[in-house]
């Protein structure tokens, strides 16, 4: 799938119809892990934000796993950034498990310095 694919049509039950983006958030002391699967795009990313921002303010390390993650856009980008900027100065963010896809689009838009990769 590459930068400029056109979205499946698959959408979860949910009455915005959003498109299906599944978030399990581990919690191990102060260190949050958050593995994403499905669609990190404008549907679906303030519900990602929403979820950081619950833990941001305990957290000293937040890994973001994307082995599942089939696509991003820029609202996904932006959630990733504003989260990897809350944690400027009190821990560390990491960012995992990045498919081809996903990696074409971090590398493409300069994301892959601004974060540690794993």
């Amino acid at each position: 799938m590459g930068l400029f694919s056109k979205k499946d049509k698959k959408t979860d039950n949910n009455s915005s119809g959003s498109n299906l983006l599944k978030i399990t958030v581990l919690n191990n002391g102060n260190e949050y892990t958050f593995n994403l699967e499905g669609r990190l795009d404008t549907n679906t990313s303030p519900e990602l934000e929403a979820k950081i921002n619950e833990v941001v303010d305990n957290a000293n390390k937040l890994i973001i796993d994307l082995e599942s993650l089939v696509y991003i856009s820029s609202a996904g980008l932006r959630v990733l950034l504003g989260a990897v900027q809350q944690m400027e100065g009190k821990g560390e963010m990491v960012v995992r498990n990045l498919s081809q896809a996903v990696r074409e689009v971090f590398d493409l838009t300069g994301f892959s310095r601004l974060f540690t990769i794993e």
